[in-house]
């Protein structure tokens, strides 16, 4: 496989990393390869497959042509050595966990995680022996103080689902490599590496439920790990092909590969229509409060400038009036369709609190900052005007007038 194009640009490399149509009869597509196993020129060459002696694809569940070009063009988007592809972001999750950590270990982990993590954690691997701790990793001294020997990892997401709390990568990876054999590792669904790369700010290893903003139709479940060729390997061979099987198929890593393609340009428009829509939200009087990156208001706003290249998708806010309010804000909606998940071309609007992060009890979404009455908007790509008046509408009927939005809005975080 070429790698000629390594020096290009992003977008560049999305579209065109690792294929040479020549090498492929012409076909300008990748192809596909359905083929669950592959033959062997002699036993001799087989033997060395298992062995690890040679490259050679031979059972899919390990690896695949078209899994390889996927995974290829994963490394070089998010500067990473080597990738590893899943067939969803939690597969992507469990392996690296399963992997990396052994009974008598110790994970530290951010406060706000997605429902299925938190669940994975609790109800998963802290049930055989690996001590897990919720610490406030935006406190560098708490951090600090919660370090031991048997720390092996810190987890975080960055911008956090649901509620959009940033971690500053940079500093907790710095901190975590002042002692041997922890393991940094960053969730980077909400971001993409179009806007966030963790691994040059200091992170071992990246997940991504590929589902989302990556795949961006929303017609696959998918996910990916990215690190260096090392921790890419065992996590493959041992998180993969023996304790979770998750291997993602042929199919959906080709059109995971076309979501790549206009990874980019979605994102960028994304980002344009998602602050229009924090902006409106931030200005109506119904609104009680509302998170985006890309807001002045955004608690950590010089974080984010810092950190990432666009404020992102994801909007979190609450009306006055709390879930009650909430619950007519998204029965009210007409554009906006009520579902979870996020990164689609449509815009998605769903409540944290009794879907995606009722793994918690509602004592543990208090602790951990996801509040009863939070909406999480994903912002689609539709046209503006037609989002800000579906927004408009649906908040005059929670009992408020709407404010008048001005037409020009622009990036706060480049």
């Amino acid at each position: 496989m070429t790698n000629k194009h390594n020096t290009f640009g992003f977008s560049t490399r999305a579209i065109h990393h690792g294929y040479d149509p020549q090498d492929h009869h012409g076909a300008l597509v990748p192809p596909i390869y359905l083929s669950a196993t592959f033959a062997f020129p002699t036993a001799e060459y087989g033997a060395a497959c298992f062995a690890g002696e040679a490259s050679g694809h031979f059972y899919t569940r390990i690896s695949n042509p078209t899994l390889a070009l996927l995974e290829s063009r994963m490394a070089t988007l998010e500067n990473g050595e080597a990738a590893v592809a899943f067939s969803s972001g939690m597969g992507a999750i469990a392996a690296t966990f399963w992997t990396l950590l052994r009974p008598g270990d110790e994970i530290i982990v951010s406060q706000t995680l997605y429902g299925c993590t938190f669940a994975l954690l609790h109800h998963g691997i802290g049930e055989f022996g690996i001590k897990v701790r919720h610490v406030d990793l935006t406190d560098l001294a708490a951090l600090q103080a919660a370090l031991s020997p048997a720390t092996r990892m810190i987890y975080c997401e960055t911008p956090a689902n649901p509620n959009l709390r940033l971690i500053d990568i940079a500093a907790v990876a710095r901190l975590a490599h002042q002692q041997p054999n922890i393991t940094v590792v960053v969730d980077n669904t909400y971001c993409t590496p179009y806007l966030q790369r963790p691994l040059e700010l200091g992170a071992d290893v990246v997940v991504h439920s590929t589902t989302k903003y990556l795949s961006g139709h929303g017609d696959i479940t998918a996910g990916i790990a990215v690190s260096n060729q090392a921790l890419a390997q065992r996590i493959r061979l041992q998180g993969l092909k023996d304790l979770t099987g998750a291997v993602m198929s042929p199919q959906d890593a080709s059109l995971l590969m076309r979501g790549l393609k206009t990874l980019a340009l979605r994102m960028d428009r994304h980002c344009s229509n998602a602050q229009a829509v924090a902006e409106a939200l931030q200005a109506h009087p119904a609104v009680q409060w509302v998170t985006y990156p890309g807001l002045r208001s955004f608690p950590q706003y010089e974080l984010a400038n810092r950190q990432m290249k666009l404020p992102g998708g994801m909007i979190a806010f609450e009306l006055k009036g709390g879930i009650e309010m909430g619950r007519r804000f998204m029965n009210a909606l007409q554009l906006f369709t009520r579902a979870v998940s996020l990164g689609d071309a449509e815009s998605l609007a769903q409540h944290p609190a009794s879907m995606t992060h009722s793994t918690y009890t509602p004592e543990q979404r208090a602790q951990h900052g996801i509040s009863e009455g939070l909406v999480r908007l994903s912002v689609g790509l539709e046209d503006v005007a037609d989002l800000l008046a579906d927004v408009q509408q649906a908040l005059a009927k929670c009992g408020r007038s709407p404010v008048r939005q001005r037409a020009t809005v622009t990036h706060a975080v480049r």
